[in-house]
């Protein structure tokens, strides 16, 4: 019965119902789109996934359909609530599903088990689950890292202080140390046991030849200053050079290399 002849009744407000959701379940991340299914859903002011509102993309006139964002929630199943003007719908079920855990990396082997201080060594690491695997050697990382088929890793070490330095394999599931490390060894220092010719004029320029061992890397000076044009064969046994100008007399002769110096017995004299 109308109680306030000509003024319109108001609108009879029906509660919303929920029957569905499609999908049912999601990842624990949120962000996926998922359709509510019901009756009475038109005008809803908030939908909850487990008391955790969702994003409302978009609303049927005829109040069946609800397109919503999921939230983010823990893994685990929820009741999702539709609120309109006429109150809180019934609830149907979502379930959060957590993301599958990767398996951690494991080390079977790391071969070789030494190499040079000044890094620069091929190595190879056998192991189970090394995808998307970095490595460090006592915390420098290691350069060219290679993963083939998730159990063979190939990388070249870097520079480090002679010792056993901590070898680190990292995976985005973990990381694993590997049994024995790796041990820095430091060059042998050079030697040498001839240098020819041993006199020159003072203008330089005498192409000469050094014989030793442990060359690689050298660069030498006459009298304390540096030769030119010096070629290192690939053994390190053997040394060639022009030396540079110098003042008549006898001038030592210094072979440096990372390791260490040596001097050449006699020296050279210039003319």
């Amino acid at each position: 019965m109308n109680l306030l002849p000509g003024l319109p009744l108001p609108p009879i407000l029906t509660q919303p119902m929920l029957f569905a959701a499609v999908p049912a379940s999601g990842p624990t991340t949120g962000g996926n789109i998922v359709l509510l299914i019901g009756f009475n859903l038109s005008g809803a002011t908030s939908v909850t996934f487990g008391g955790t509102p969702a994003t409302i993309l978009s609303q049927d006139p005829s109040g069946i359909l609800l397109t919503v964002v999921a939230p983010p929630h823990a893994a685990g199943t929820v009741p999702v609530v539709v609120t309109t003007p006429a109150g809180a719908s019934t609830q149907v079920n979502y379930t959060y599903v957590a993301p599958p855990v990767p398996p951690l990396p494991t080390v079977i082997a790391l071969t070789p088990p030494s190499g040079p201080t000044t890094g620069g060594t091929p190595f190879t690491i056998v192991g189970t689950n090394l995808t998307g695997a970095s490595v460090t050697f006592n915390g420098a990382p290691a350069t060219n890292v290679n993963v083939i088929g998730g159990v063979l890793l190939t990388g070249v070490t870097p520079a480090g202080a002679a010792g056993n330095a901590t070898v680190q394999v990292t995976t985005p599931a973990g990381s694993v140390t590997v049994p024995g490390g790796f041990t820095y060894v430091a060059p042998p220092p050079p030697t040498v046991t001839a240098l020819t010719p041993v006199t020159g004029p003072i203008a330089g320029g005498t192409p000469f030849v050094i014989t030793g061992s442990n060359l690689t890397g050298a660069s030498v000076t006459f009298g304390g200053t540096p030769a030119t044009n010096v070629v290192v064969t690939a053994n390190g046994t053997v040394l060639v050079g022009l030396t540079p100008p110098g003042a008549s007399g006898n001038a030592t002769v210094q072979v440096t290399t990372p390791a260490g110096s040596a001097t050449v017995p006699g020296g050279f004299t210039y003319a």
